[in-house]
């Protein structure tokens, strides 16, 4: 029998992103090794997308399996596969819990994990270090300072691809788009939505489409935005799956987005990204790492970075950090990817 290899990626969507390079360098490690990965209900898609993994497995942290006798059921079944070895760049106490059941010799964790002493291996999670170097650390897969920057790699069924080729031809957009993603599950990570507005009119007065992208949550903060521009602002928010959106974007000329999920689907295509840092910092290690990408942020601030993640609100009721970054630099650092 071939090894089984488990892989616990159960963090939001841009990690979820970032975790393929390392899937995609422990297959080649291990061509005839099955490697199964357990996610949440919301990064399934991106999991099967990708031909480095076999089977995916849901763990839904918010529903059936939310409390900790669903979760000894979950780990029960999961047993039955016979695993050899359990990779995991997720660091929760619930992730730890699952595989101390698991009850697997070998085991892969970071150093700043829950429950650490549970891993037989610990990487140390460098904080210098991007996310993609990070869990390559972890799987033991040695680089120097730019083979790291291996792009995700995902697979795009042709019934996908045509839907957007589709969509494209309606909205009458055949020589390349601007896309725009202005939301964030954080809102001090959102730039300001009238700063965008600004940027948006700039570009349509060159004659660019705009399509903004989002989610289901977006919808209604990139309608009002589009409304204010008519035929040129297309707004495809809440429209499109994870995957459909990463094909979407194959079709940009350029990605301008603030810290958040797009900044990595822009890369599984290779396209050149403007990531504007509010709250958080491109240090912290998700920033966009392919050629085509630059981040803009105004880190003069003696708050900034307020946290990893963001907030409801600004702690301190200014929102410097986003306020600061303006619109007339971005718009410039466009031009100049545009022009090239």
């Amino acid at each position: 029998m071939n090894d089984r290899i488990l892989f616990i990626q159960t963090a939001f969507l841009g990690d979820a992103l970032l975790t393929l390079p390392a899937l995609q360098k422990l297959k080649e490690k291990n061509p005839d090794s099955v490697i199964d990965v357990i996610c949440i209900p919301t990064t399934l898609e991106i999991f099967k997308a990708s031909q480095s993994v076999d089977n995916v497995i849901v763990l839904d942290k918010k529903g059936e399996h939310k409390s900790i006798f669903s979760t000894y059921k979950f780990v029960k079944k999961l047993k039955q596969n016979s695993y050899s070895k359990i990779y995991s760049p997720h660091r929760s106490f619930r992730t730890a819990l699952i595989v101390l059941l698991m009850e697997v010799r070998e085991t892969f964790g970071f150093d700043n994990a829950a429950l650490f002493h549970t891993y037989k291996y610990l990487a140390h999670y460098e904080l210098s270090k991007h996310e993609v170097q990070r869990n390559f650390d972890l799987i033991e897969y040695e680089y120097d300072k730019d083979s790291w920057k291996v792009l995700p790699e995902i697979k795009v069924a042709d019934e996908t691809k045509q839907k957007i080729k589709l969509f494209l031809s309606e909205k009458n957009v055949d020589n390349g788009f601007i896309a725009i993603a202005p939301g964030s599950v954080w809102n001090t990570k959102k730039y300001p939505i009238n700063y965008y507005e600004k940027i948006i009119e700039a570009l349509v007065q060159k004659n660019d489409k705009v399509i903004l992208i989002g989610g289901k949550n977006d919808f209604d903060e990139c309608e009002n935005l589009s409304s204010k521009f008519g035929n040129e602002v297309i707004n495809s928010a809440g429209i499109f799956s994870i995957i459909e959106s990463i094909e979407l974007l194959n079709y940009t000329k350029l990605l301008i987005t603030n810290d958040s999920a797009p900044s990595h689907m822009a890369m599984c295509v290779d396209k050149k990204t403007i990531t504007i840092y509010c709250s958080t910092i491109p240090e912290f290690g998700f920033y966009p790492y392919n050629k085509k990408s630059a981040s803009i942020s105004f880190n003069d601030l003696k708050c900034k970075p307020c946290g990893i993640h963001g907030y409801e609100t600004c702690p301190i009721k200014s929102f410097n950090c986003g306020l600061k970054v303006l619109p007339q630099d971005v718009i410039k650092k466009a031009e100049e990817f545009l022009s090239e």
